[in-house]
């Protein structure tokens, strides 16, 4: 028996990469050398931006962010994406947050899941490693000045 639907879903990052609404994130990944570290044993839980997300950014950042130089910054970004361990969707509660950049973010439950500014779209994509919630917005730590990277 072959079927597809009892095969073990791949890693975060093989996931995101099979859904084409994740190219700008996974190039943006593989940018930060970070393709390795979310392949790893985890567990993650993953907000993903999709490339509209990506794309509603201002003007120039994206290609600013994939230049060697700016590896720092786009990292910071990245790792403001993820938190330690896996959560799903219905263990999500209102709060502050670490992630794994260090700084929080604040996740609220109101009037459905909204991570800072941005709202969740789509929660509880599995992988090996974790979970992937897809965010319809960027999220851009504290310590990221937006500003200076288009300088």
């Amino acid at each position: 028996m072959s079927g597809s639907a009892m095969e073990e879903p791949g890693t975060i990052v093989d996931v995101a990469a099979a859904n084409s609404d994740f190219e700008t994130l996974v190039a943006a990944v593989t940018a930060a050398d970070l393709a390795g570290t979310l392949s790893g044993d985890g567990p993650f839980t993953v907000f993903a931006p999709t490339d509209d997300a990506f794309a509603a950014l201002p003007e120039g950042l994206v290609d600013a962010l994939l230049l060697p130089e700016k590896e720092a910054a786009l990292t910071s970004i990245l790792t403001y994406h993820v938190l330690s361990g896996e959560v799903m969707a219905a263990d999500v509660t209102a709060g502050d947050v670490a992630t794994v950049e260090g700084s929080t973010i604040a996740i609220t439950t109101d009037d459905g899941v909204m991570v800072n500014d941005a709202t969740v779209i789509a929660t509880d994509v599995d992988a090996s490693n974790g979970v992937i919630h897809v965010i319809d917005t960027v999220l851009v730590p504290p310590t990221v000045d937006v500003n200076a990277l288009l300088d």
